[in-house]
């Protein structure tokens, strides 16, 4: 695991996917929350590779920081659009690593979108939000 996630990176990634998530860990004796990180690309070729995954105490800055400068670190270049959620400090560190532009993931922005929907229509707005997405990408 440790060879994979050292690899070296070569050629232009222009799509990068940023994603985190928490799980319950043991450390020193107590159960914490630790977010996982995962940067998955697309190259030029169209080949999709998962290329880093961290663990941390937070998704700050800090640590998407860090995490994308270890990235580049490898080689990750040729980065053009950056597909994340809309934390800010994710937003910030790929614009500081990468200089980047962010788009924010369908699946963030629909269930931010559903939040706001009452209840009981959730369903119907779900359905014309997905036939909205159709479309647009019927290009």
């Amino acid at each position: 695991m440790n060879a994979f996630l050292a690899r070296p990176l070569e050629g232009a990634w222009p799509y990068l996917w940023l994603d985190a998530t928490y799980v319950k860990v043991r450390e020193g004796g107590q159960i914490i929350s630790r977010a996982v990180i995962i940067a998955v690309a697309v190259n030029e070729d169209g080949k999709r590779e998962v290329l880093g995954v961290a663990t941390g105490p937070s998704e700050a800055e800090t640590f998407w920081t860090g995490f994308l400068r270890s990235l580049a670190d490898r080689g990750l270049r040729g980065v053009k659009l950056v597909i994340a959620d809309d934390h800010k400090g994710l937003r910030a560190a790929a614009r500081r690593v990468f200089n980047a532009t962010h788009q924010r993931c369908r699946i963030h922005w629909m269930r931010n979108a559903l939040a706001h929907a009452p209840a009981k229509q959730r369903t119907a707005v779900a359905a014309m939000l997905k036939t909205i997405f159709a479309r647009e990408t019927k290009v």
